[in-house]
């Protein structure tokens, strides 16, 4: 491939639009930590129903990952985006203007099916779009996008809090409710505003080249292939390299699954999906700010940790966007996983000892944003792009909705299950089972699953079906 004539810049323009559907990822889900207390003031909410606030999303993101794949070799990739982009901005506009808490979880769960939808699709598109030599941080970009959307939602929930003193001087009643007497609507309602961009963008992009070569619909597909690779003659050579691997089928099946190259492919992609789950990430960031409220290190002041772990994750993955292509997938998950176990274990070993030692409650701080720097630079980075990259092309979509839902089940079962952890297994018992946990991540990497920095996704799906991988 004639590396200089490939146009970097429209296949960066197509791979940051896809990714604003990982800011939405982001601001959606971290936009909630805000607006508990208030909701539950507001509604009357025990216990039990401020759970389900919080958690009924999750629940629509499992429904949205389920049918995504399903969608996307359906009806094509760009359809299933402008699909999570108008379930974005209805859970947005619904959120704001709910009347009742029933009306406010029903928009919270159609925002869930956004999430859903969009952790599979924008990082597969973006997948597709790409050349070999820039995949890789190409698709981290939309692990990038979900940490500036983290980041986004507790600033602009923080910046509302902020400005309700200014807002509630305002002559018009409307801006009084939403951003002043009830902020939480306008924290939730802000989300519009990234929706309908992301809605509106997506119409300037086109569909996925490979998507419609699977479909027999070479022509457009050509032009779309001449514009990234900056000639016919390698628009052609990638048709027909696409078309060797796709064959004549165009329909996803499930029986196409059960091939051993494939089979193979998707157990170890479900493997590492959930199992990445278990290794603390989300535990961290959902409840980091009580742990560090309980260890006595905020001192009620969570919001400034939580902005602290927020920019640390997002930097972090700015570093992995630029050296994963360098480095390789699976050394960085040997590096960071190896440092995720380190920070594990003195995290650990704080709550065993710090205070007979008299260790400073600064010092576990440290070792949290030391857990967040490994993390996000290994397994957060790379997950994204192994699962976009490692399924053949007629189940890709499908294959990627089988890892997505494992992936948050993982996600669902971690925060059913961190706070009976911390308060049965203690918090050191906690911290060292998820240090546990990474042992047989790693080796998964190690044995089963291949190098696949600088490879064509068709030589990637050649070399599944022939299950001859170099590890």
């Amino acid at each position: 491939m004639n590396q200089s004539k490939t146009n970097i810049g429209y296949i960066i323009f197509l791979s940051v639009v896809a990714a604003l559907g990982g800011f939405l990822f982001g601001y959606d889900t971290a936009v909630i930590s805000g607006t508990i207390a208030q909701v539950s003031q507001q509604f009357g909410l025990n216990t039990l129903q401020a759970g389900w606030y919080v958690g009924c999303a999750l629940i629509g993101s499992i429904g949205g990952v389920a049918c995504a794949g399903i969608l996307s070799d359906r009806s094509g990739r760009k359809n299933t985006m402008i699909l999570s982009a108008i379930l974005f901005s209805a859970s947005a506009i619904g959120c704001a203007l709910s009347s009742s808490f029933n009306e406010l979880v029903i928009y919270r769960i159609i925002g869930g099916i956004g999430i859903g939808v969009v952790s599979i699709i924008s990082p597969l598109y973006i997948s597709e779009v790409s050349v070999p030599q820039y995949r890789g941080r190409l698709v981290s970009l939309y692990q990038l996008a979900i940490t500036i959307g983290f980041l986004g939602a507790y600033l602009v929930n923080y910046q509302l809090v902020l400005g309700a003193d200014a807002a509630a001087q305002s002559s018009n009643q409307w801006v009084v409710k939403v951003f002043s007497d009830e902020i939480w609507r306008g924290m939730l309602g802000m989300e519009t505003v990234p929706a309908l961009l992301f809605f509106l963008i997506i119409f300037f992009i086109p569909e996925s080249p490979r998507w419609l070569i699977l479909k027999n619909k070479e022509v457009p597909a050509s032009r779309i292939l001449q514009r990234i690779y900056g000639s016919k003659s390698e628009s052609e050579i990638q048709i027909n390299a696409i078309r060797q691997v796709a064959g004549g089928e165009s329909k996803s099946e499930w029986s196409l699954l059960l091939r051993p190259g494939i089979l193979k492919a998707v157990i170890i992609g479900a493997s590492i999906a959930i199992l990445g789950q278990f290794m603390g990430v989300n535990a961290v960031l959902y409840y980091g700010p009580s742990i560090f409220q309980e260890s006595g290190l905020s001192s009620g002041d969570s919001l400034f940790y939580q902005v602290l772990v927020g920019m640390v994750n997002m930097l972090t993955t700015v570093l992995a966007l630029v050296i994963i292509d360098k480095v390789g997938r699976k050394k960085l998950v040997y590096y960071g996983v190896s440092g995720m176990i380190i920070s594990l274990v003195l995290i650990a070993f704080y709550f065993t000892k710090g205070a007979e030692l008299q260790i400073p409650s600064t010092a576990l701080l440290i070792f949290f944003l030391s857990y967040i720097f490994c993390c996000a630079i290994s397994i957060c980075a790379v997950i994204w792009v192994l699962l976009s990259e490692m399924y053949p092309i007629k189940v890709r979509g499908l294959a990627m909705s089988i890892a997505g839902f494992s992936l948050w089940i993982g996600t669902f079962l971690i925060g059913q299950l961190t706070p009976w952890m911390l308060q049965n297994l203690t918090p050191a018992g906690t911290f060292l089972t998820f240090a546990g946990m990474c042992i047989p991540y790693i080796l998964i990497i190690w044995k089963l699953v291949p190098e696949t920095t600088g490879k064509s996704l068709e030589e990637i799906e050649k070399n599944w079906n022939k299950e001859q991988f170099n590890n």
